[in-house]
């Protein structure tokens, strides 16, 4: 059985089956909702239901709390239709749903970039052209059926003489991935992975100040989007916040500072949370979000694109909101861990 779902207000329609997340269908059929995770662990498919009847599937309630499910809000990507469906989205284009693909990648070359972090290239299947957004990310498909998933830290511009993505990997130690990544993995060996997925990218329509906000390896992405914007040749103000425990956690600060001279509307400020004396760190200390509110207090103007850890997000979702920020101009990516994944609840 299927069911026919609807999207206000651009009132594009897919098809669900009965068992069929609302999120995959809407991606299997190139509908661009926005999501994140697909794992109801950060939120970001959130939308209104306005009519029909579903099941909620297994999620957490920071994702989605008890008051949102009781006011209509559900999450895409554990939802399933038992009727025709009506939902209140904002984000519904075709401009912003590449189509997916699964190829075998070759691991092209592996570099570590700081104590725990990999920067990794994979080469593409030379016939084949992957289109994506700046911000998307790819998903690495495992022998088990296991997905771990990573943003691409390269524009999409980049395909055109050298097909391939680059990803930024941290180590999770204990991690199925990651140790691998950080253990036998070497270049030449072929993997799968299935992309682009996301609704994080830049909105080129817009001409509102940006900030990126990015701790740890949520840099990638940004990365990824100044790289787009220098080749466009976007002029609209940003400043990238980027956070770490400790200096050497900027695993690509010279790369930024670089940009910084080259871009005139683009500006930098690095934040450290916990240095050590030996670090000799005289920059910006605490949380990174912070940091962001104590040059801006009134966000009203601007647009924000944040990524990272999700604590660092949500942080940042709620504090700039409460400085003005509209709900609209906020465009994240939360690193869900396969940790985070677990602690599912509701």
């Amino acid at each position: 059985m299927s069911f026919n779902i609807t999207v206000q207000p651009s009132g594009r329609t897919f098809i669900a089956q009965a068992d069929e997340a609302l999120l995959a269908a809407a991606i299997r059929q190139g509908i661009g909702l926005p999501y994140g995770c697909k794992d109801g662990a950060c939120g970001s498919c959130k939308c209104k239901k306005i009519e029909g009847t579903i099941t909620q599937g297994t999620h957490q309630l920071k994702a989605l709390s008890l008051e949102e499910a009781a006011q209509g809000f559900i999450l895409t990507c554990c939802a399933t239709a038992h009727t025709d469906v009506v939902l209140e989205s904002r984000q519904v284009t075709d401009e912003s749903a590449f189509p997916v693909k699964k190829m075998p990648v070759r691991v092209n070359s592996i570099a570590r970039v700081s104590h725990d972090v990999m920067n990794v290239r994979l080469q593409l299947p030379a016939a084949d052209v992957f289109k994506y957004h700046a911000g998307q990310y790819v998903e690495f498909l495992l022998r088990d059926g296991d997905r771990r998933a990573y943003s691409m830290g390269n524009a999409p511009h980049t395909q055109t003489e050298n097909p391939g993505v680059e990803l930024h990997i941290r180590h999770m130690p204990g991690g199925k991935f990651t140790d691998h990544v950080f253990g036998p993995m070497k270049e030449k060996d072929i993997l799968r992975i299935e992309g682009p997925f996301g609704s994080f990218y830049l909105r080129e329509d817009s001409g509102k100040p940006m900030i990126m906000l990015a701790s740890g390896t949520g840099f990638a992405p940004i990365k990824a989007i100044i790289e787009h914007l220098q080749f466009k040749g976007i002029s609209r103000p940003a400043v990238l916040y980027w956070g770490g425990r400790r200096p050497a956690d900027l695993y690509m600060n010279d790369w930024v500072q670089a940009k910084v001279a080259e871009m005139p509307n683009l500006s930098y400020v690095p934040v450290i949370s916990d240095a050590l004396p030996e670090d000799a760190w005289t920059g910006r200390t605490g949380f990174v979000h912070n940091a962001v509110l104590q040059d801006i207090a009134d966000l009203s103007g601007h647009q924000v694109y944040a990524c990272g850890a999700p604590i660092v997000v949500d942080s940042a979702q709620a504090a700039y909101t409460a400085a003005g920020l509209p709900e609209g101009e906020f465009y994240a990516d939360s690193f869900v861990t396969e940790k985070d994944k677990a602690q599912a609840s509701a």
